[in-house]
């Protein structure tokens, strides 16, 4: 197995401990790689000239997923990492572009950025034990639990 396919088993299984054991430079590079992915999108959202109202209205859209902790530790981390990973965007950016829809490709970058921002702010991938335990530390702190 992988370490990658690793670490999404582990974190599907919810095994925060064994996740978390990520120190010394694997955290501050997936925050800069957070960072690089927010700096990108945004260019690639200048470049194609959208709507910069749209951008600001939209950009803290996915964190509307935290009303999913409304039903519990468990659905809410579900429902904020299912918001919260890149497949669906990139899947948006990629349909809109062959499909001609230039609003699905600006919103499928928005929340592309979101993401990004958050992992370059340290607020990461949840955990079901509670909201504050990340795939990036606790509550976007390094080596906290």
């Amino acid at each position: 197995m992988t370490a990658a396919a690793s670490s999404i088993a582990t974190l599907a299984a919810g095994d925060a401990d064994q996740a978390s054991r990520g120190s010394g430079i694997v955290i501050p590079l997936l925050r800069l790689e957070g960072f690089a992915v927010f700096i990108i999108t945004l260019a690639a959202y200048w470049f194609e000239h959208y709507s910069w109202p749209l951008f600001a209205a939209l950009i803290l859209a996915p964190d509307l997923a935290m009303l999913g902790y409304l039903a519990g530790p468990r659905a809410g981390a579900r429902t904020y990492n299912l918001v919260h990973t890149y497949l669906a965007p990139l899947a948006l950016v990629a349909i809109g572009h062959f499909a001609g829809m230039p609003l699905a490709v600006a919103t499928g970058l928005i929340f592309i950025a979101h993401i990004g921002m958050d992992r370059a702010l340290g607020f990461g991938l949840k955990y079901p034990d509670s909201f504050g335990d990340t795939h990036l530390g606790r509550g976007g702190r390094p080596g906290r639990r």
